[in-house]
């Protein structure tokens, strides 16, 4: 396994589910949605993030998401590293969008520089350790508090993050049980090579030939 070909959410009306993306996305992204899921409370323990440009840029995916229906966790504020918000979607998973600018420089857009899913773990050693046994290597390593896998070439960057410190940074509370509702589309060049598996904190990867037909 080397690469995230794509991302699915289980979501419990498909076509509301859709509607809200192509608004949120200017483009296509690496997000499918499908059917059903095992239900789930409080936090699903994910978030994906969208790295853009400039303020500008993060103010028009914020925009988009809260017209199409989104709930805003965290308005989009300046801090001592940039520029971000958080949005939780109508189907429930949370999106944050955030540039490292301090400034606009261009005329904004919603262009997506990087796409990360970020997996919120109760043993970050544990399951940095479990990620690189699957051929994923290290790109970025806070010692027991955040890793980054480098996954150059990837539709979708992976990192890990402790579960209560991701929740503290999205402004939700941290408990939560259930279903994830993401499945992650993986492959290792040829997909047919792909082995489905989930890893030691329940999230689930398949092939991303099932994903993408979903």
């Amino acid at each position: 396994m080397a690469n995230i070909e794509n991302i699915t959410l289980a979501v419990g009306d498909t076509a509301d589910a859709e509607r809200f993306y192509a608004a949120f996305f200017a483009e296509g992204a690496p997000v499918r949605v499908r059917d059903g899921g095992a239900p789930s409370e409080g936090f699903r323990g994910f978030t994906l993030a969208l790295t853009v440009a400039q303020p500008a840029d993060v103010d028009l995916f914020v925009e988009a998401a809260l017209g199409a229906g989104a709930v805003a966790l965290k308005p989009a504020a300046k801090s001592l590293w940039g520029y971000g918000a958080v949005v939780q979607a109508p189907d429930g998973a949370i999106w944050k969008v955030a540039t490292s600018a301090k400034k606009n420089t261009v005329p904004a857009s919603r262009t997506v520089q990087e796409t990360v899913l970020l997996l919120g773990v109760e043993d970050v050693v544990a399951s940095k350790r479990f990620y690189v046994e699957r051929g994923l290597a290290v790109g970025k390593s806070f010692g027991r508090t955040y890793v980054e896998f480098a996954t150059e070439g990837s539709a979708v960057k992976l990192a890990l993050y402790r579960r209560r410190a991701l929740a503290k940074d999205l402004g939700v509370a941290p408990e939560g049980s259930g279903s994830h509702r993401v499945v992650i589309g993986g492959s290792g060049g040829d997909s047919t090579d792909f082995t489905a598996f989930t890893d030691p904190d329940g999230f689930e990867w398949e092939a991303a030939v099932a994903a993408s037909a979903s």
